[in-house]
């Protein structure tokens, strides 16, 4: 069964007011909702309501970030949507950014890689019901038992950039979740994934803007790559990726200050590779070329720029 998802919730509308959304996806054939969590909406409830509201749909986190949550909580969190939803409900695990962790939640950012290692494994042992007591390298749990145990095992994906993570991702969780990479990427961030093993989950949050106004389109999503790819980890993982001479000239500008020159030394090229846009016909080709390269589920996340009318546009990309 190929999967096809929709990111939720949908900006700009309230969390009450997106059922009939919510409802419809499933109509047009999404199989999936999946959820984020940064300075919107938490992770949680936007699943919760669809849970209710559309029984056929997947739910799935991506992603959580490993430090803003005990390790308990976090345990409680995702046990309590599995009762809600058994079966139903996968869980995104990751190291988030400096910006969402240390920045704005007041955490310090330690140990990405290990932060993330620790809680996973931590939840492997915690959601099956099983007594933790157990020091781990950044943290320890003494005692822990989890009394919202889920009816079924919650698969467990881990968000990963460079090949650190995206490994861990293939050995000791069920795949692997990406995001901010072209369809072309794609092939060199899931190798090191099934390394660890056949069968893992590849979930890409790809971003799609269903317009022909190019001139437009690229100039909104200008803005949003220059506030993403200058964050450290963004920045390294597509140094990674070998676009040091595309982005290099960008990234100096924005250490200089200068916001406008930035903006204007992102290539249309690369928007064009990171950001799916054109007609509805032409969007869905361009994700199928990342469901051709290793994506097993894409998590459609709309990028409203001009005058889209988001709700049709969720319409227009529907799975045919």
């Amino acid at each position: 069964m190929q999967r096809y998802g929709m990111s939720i919730p949908f900006t700009g509308v309230p969390l009450h007011a997106q059922r009939d959304w919510v409802t419809e996806l499933a109509d047009l054939g999404y199989t999936d909702v999946w959820s984020s969590e940064a300075d919107g909406a938490d992770a949680f409830t936007p699943l919760v309501l669809a849970s209710q509201w559309a029984p056929s749909l997947r739910l799935g986190c991506a992603i959580v970030p490993a430090y803003t949550r005990g390790p308990a909580l976090l345990a409680q969190c995702i046990g309590s949507l599995a009762q809600a939803a058994p079966g139903r409900f996968v869980f995104g695990l990751g190291s988030s950014s400096n910006v969402i962790v240390e920045k704005w939640n007041a955490i310090p950012f330690e140990e990405p890689y290990r932060k993330t290692r620790d809680v996973l494994r931590f939840l492997r042992t915690a959601l099956a019901g099983e007594r933790v007591a157990q020091r781990y390298d950044t943290m320890e749990v003494d005692g822990f038992r989890l009394g919202a145990v889920p009816p079924e095992p919650v698969p467990i994906l881990v968000a990963a950039l460079r090949e650190g993570m995206l490994r861990l991702a293939g050995r000791e969780a069920d795949g692997a979740i990406i995001n901010w990479l072209s369809a072309d990427d794609v092939k060199q961030v899931v190798a090191p994934v099934h390394a660890g093993g056949e069968g893992k989950e590849i979930v890409a949050r790809i971003f799609v803007c269903p317009s022909t106004d190019a001139d437009t389109v690229r100039a909104g999503f200008r803005r949003a790559a220059a506030a993403y790819l200058n964050v450290p980890v963004y920045a390294a993982f597509h140094s990674w990726l070998g676009r040091d001479d595309v982005l290099g000239d960008m990234w100096a500008r924005w250490a200089d200050g200068d916001r406008k020159g930035a903006l204007e030394a992102i290539p249309d090229q690369l928007v064009d590779d990171l950001l799916v846009h054109g007609s509805p016909e032409q969007c869905r080709e361009h994700i199928q070329r990342y469901v051709d390269n290793g994506v097993t589920t894409p998590a459609l996340s709309i990028m409203s720029f001009g005058d889209l009318d988001v709700r049709q546009a969720i319409r227009d990309l529907a799975p045919r």
